[in-house]
């Protein structure tokens, strides 16, 4: 009994994942997607996808309120590459606050820039307040 609860609950907040091409895709399109890298600042500054803002995956409790106020808003967390597991921790995060539209892409910075696609650098934008 224990287990077939653990795993409903386990499905209940799996979070989706997202491909390179399906999130280009999405972009292509010009959807409203909301990018969020979820390694530290350094990381985010060094390399980031264009427009991306920076939640670190331990920050996300902390910030996602201010940085993300719609919680129904489709949201793209991603970190280095399918090993890290910033990612994943931010968007089972961000499913138990009750944001609606999380995707994983688990491959990450690494896959982006291997597939010669831009980055951007410099320092996380602030949100105005």
């Amino acid at each position: 009994m224990c287990r077939l609860r653990a795993a409903r609950e386990e499905e209940e907040v799996a979070v989706k994942e997202i491909t390179r091409e399906e999130l280009e895709a999405k972009l292509d399109r010009g959807e409203e997607v909301v990018l969020v890298e979820t390694l530290g600042p350094k990381y985010y500054e060094d390399a980031h996808l264009p427009g991306a803002i920076n939640i670190p995956h331990t920050e996300v409790d902390t910030l996602a309120p201010e940085m993300l106020p719609d919680k129904s808003a489709q949201i793209v967390v991603y970190c280095s590459n399918r090993a890290c597991q910033n990612s994943p921790q931010a968007a089972t995060r961000l499913d138990a606050l009750g944001y609606e539209n999380v995707y994983d892409y688990e491959e990450g910075k690494q896959d982006w820039v291997e597939a010669g696609l831009l980055t951007e650098s410099g320092a996380a934008r602030q949100v105005a307040g």
